[in-house]
């Protein structure tokens, strides 16, 4: 959608210094930046909507580049004070994490596959050693290098790997990297017996797999704007790649990978209610892919195989979802025999076909467990933990007649574990646990289950972390976190930056909000569409529970949430401002409606079925009550963090920009408003593990300054 009404930039901007100029200014005077105002409107719905700062969108432009590093250096000057405190959280951060570490190796085929973190480095190393002769893991087995992603940044001021895959007969590597932070990533292909880099390349690939033959690959590609994931290749090593399927069905995207025994492999298209499956034998690779049950709206399904069966995950006559098994090519419904039962207080989640178990991680009361069938026995056991809260997750065994199940454990008070746990007989083995630097006592902090009562009479539930000792009378600082969209739940897990939070009194708390799927699919269906105030609501709700309840106070209440949970906190802020003490909004999804109503953005189509479709009047009039850009009146406002990338791709930096801009121009206190934008990175900020350290501690010390909390 191109703009209707631009007026020459030049006349109405006002905007004169450079940033240096800003910076030297602010240092003396600590005045903000003011953002030009340059005339832009559309109709929309009969309704002439005005965008003062519409401008910010072209990030081609110098005066947008001025303007974001003129905030930056008012932030940067404005927070002069905090610095020495965010380098102290850096130091504790980074003296608790064991710098030189390896992840526990996991088998695949002949090998053993690992990475490893070396003190000073910024990323990871890629490695794997050859099993001995029982297939256990033999350490003094030579270590090969797969890529030691520092050597392959030097030079990029961004630099992440996206996904591996081996061969089959683990001789070639194929891998994905980004070097802008746009999440737009090149496929490129190692032989990892020459250790050469083949020719064999593409650009913005989001999946991929190999067939049996060892030479044949599938990947899908996304559209260059949109970033739509919508184009299936194939291609042999050495050959050009050919396009064998484009979804157009705007809604969908679609992904390729191969059942866990590498007998099919499969191509899905998903939308928010919708999804379809193809597969095709992984021998046949020059075959064509057949539908597994077709595309019917609102069902949702996806296969796996094991011994001629398919086993299918579906949500027909499910909400929930339920499992059920068919023969392949005979997977007509009459056929469908149905092995996990549906049930309204269990969200049926991943699972993972063995050749003698099958493994089910379910959620109930925002809680994971996993359950594993024996083939043989037609028995189930159940992995179960006892904390309140915790999360306990399946990792992804490889190998597909393995015998023990590799499994993840944390809580807030328990570092991250690594187990295995014997399918057969429910024995845990412990392979290994995060280690905290400079000892750890976890009798020393507390873990909570708490419930709010929503707007509406639902129950919420909540977690809580805090050290003990901690009074509850209303005194004690306190960070309140969510994000409720897309179905994602918010998780109960450990991380040794909050230590430092902890430590100096902080209480943290997290809300299961509507939105997630955190109570089942039903809880995802309330907080989306035209009940997407109800997230809002029950964030609300949660804080009014931790102030009423004697946890905090308003004055020593912050907020903090990302993306869509930036979104939220904008949302928030506009309905109760009075509520909190201070917002950290990273990477904000917040100027809904200029983004909802562009189909040209990135991956907004997609969204309609998440939060609606703008050309609906509908669907429309509901977004734009909540829209927090929209929303935005004179009135006071809380001290606010809005934190961004130059280069996100889920979020363009613009929202979080233009927000500043108007927010500024209308609020009528003197809290600070600030906006850090990091110039090299996109939705997740840096990439390196010391400079997201950083990152991460800058934005405590910020709350901390809040707080009145300085060193």
């Amino acid at each position: 959608m191109s703009p209707t009404n631009w007026s020459a930039l030049g006349v109405s901007m006002i905007m004169a210094m450079s940033s240096t100029q800003v910076a030297a200014q602010a240092s003396k005077t600590l005045s903000a930046p003011i953002a030009a105002k340059a005339q832009w409107s559309e109709v929309r719905h009969g309704e002439t909507v005005t965008d003062d700062y519409r401008w910010l969108q072209k990030k081609e432009d110098p005066n947008v580049i001025a303007y974001l590093n003129a905030e930056n250096d008012y932030t940067a000057a404005l927070t002069a004070g905090v610095q020495p405190l965010a380098d102290k959280l850096f130091a504790e951060t980074k003296g608790r994490m064991k710098e030189t570490d390896l992840s526990v190796p996991v088998r695949r085929g002949k090998y053993y596959y690992y990475s490893r973190t070396e003190a000073g480095k910024q990323y990871g190393i890629n490695c794997r050693r050859l099993a001995d002769a029982q297939m256990n893991y033999d350490e003094k087995a030579a270590e090969e290098i797969l890529l030691d992603q520092n050597e392959l940044a030097k030079g990029q001021k961004f630099f992440m790997v996206a996904g591996t895959s081996v061969s089959p007969d683990d001789r070639y590597l194929a891998y994905l990297t980004d070097t802008t932070g746009y999440r737009q990533f090149k496929l490129q292909i190692k032989d990892l017996k020459t250790g050469e880099l083949l020719s064999d390349t593409a650009e913005r690939v989001t999946s991929m797999a190999w067939a049996a033959d060892n030479k044949t690959m599938f990947y899908v590609q996304e559209d260059a704007t949109t970033k739509r994931s919508d184009r299936l290749f194939r291609f042999s090593l050495g050959e050009k790649a050919s396009e064998i399927y484009h979804e157009k069905v705007e809604q969908f995207g679609i992904g390729v990978g191969t059942t866990h025994d590498r007998k099919f492999i499969q191509l899905q298209a998903y939308a928010t209610d919708t999804s379809e499956t193809w597969m095709i034998a992984a021998d046949k690779p020059q075959a064509a892919f057949a539908s597994v049950l077709g595309r019917t709206k609102g069902h949702r399904y996806n296969v796996e195989h094991r011994d001629g069966s398919l086993f299918i995950r579906t949500n027909k006559n499910a909400k929930n979802f339920r499992i059920v098994t068919a023969p392949v090519g005979k997977v007509a419904e009459k056929n469908w025999k149905e092995i996990v039962k549906h049930d309204d207080k269990v969200l049926v989640g991943n699972y993972e076909v063995f050749r003698d178990f099958l493994a089910v991680t379910e959620k109930t009361q925002a809680l994971n467990r996993t359950r594993i069938y024996n083939f043989k026995s037609r028995q189930w056991k159940s992995v179960q933990f006892n904390d309140e809260v915790y999360l306990a997750n399946t990792t992804g065994t490889p190998e597909f007649t393995a015998q023990k199940l590799r499994m993840s454990y944390q809580s807030p008070t328990t570092p991250p574990m690594v187990m295995d746990v014997d399918m057969a007989s429910g024995e845990r083995q412990i392979l290994k646990q995060q280690e905290v630097v400079g000892g750890f006592d976890a009798s020393k902090y507390e873990a909570r289950r708490l419930w709010a009562t929503a707007k509406d009479g639902v129950k919420v539930p909540l977690w809580a972390v805090y050290k003990k000792g901690v009074k509850f009378d209303g005194t004690a600082p306190t960070l309140l976190y969510s994000y409720g969209s897309y179905g994602i739940s918010t998780e109960a897990t450990f991380a040794l930056s909050r230590l430092s939070l902890l430590d100096r009194g902080v209480i943290y708390v997290q809300a299961h909000i509507r939105g997630g799927t955190d109570l089942g699919e039903r809880w995802h269906e309330d907080g989306m569409l035209m009940k997407k105030k109800n997230t809002f609501t029950d964030f609300i709700a949660a804080a009014e529970f931790l102030i009423q309840e004697k946890w905090t106070s308003k004055d020593k209440l912050i907020i903090q949430g990302g993306s869509a949970g930036g979104l939220l906190m904008g949302a928030v802020v506009n309905m109760r401002p009075d509520l909190f003490k201070a917002v950290h909004a990273a990477v904000p999804f917040v100027d809904v409606m200029n983004t909802m109503m562009d189909s040209s953005l990135p991956l907004t189509t997609g969204e309609y079925l998440e939060w609606g479709d703008p050309n609906n009047k509908a669907a429309y009039d509901y977004m734009r009550s909540y829209s927090p850009y929209d929303n935005i009146e004179k009135k006071a406002y809380p001290a606010m963090l809005v934190t961004t990338g130059l280069n996100d791709s889920q979020v363009m930096y613009w929202e979080p920009a233009k927000y500043v801009a108007k927010l500024r121009a209308h609020k009528t206190d003197n809290n600070p408003l600030l906006l850090k934008t990091n110039m090299a990175a996109g939705h997740g900020g840096a990439s390196g593990r010391y400079d997201a350290i950083k990152e991460g501690a800058f934005n405590y010390a910020w709350m901390l300054s809040q707080w009145g909390i300085h060193e």
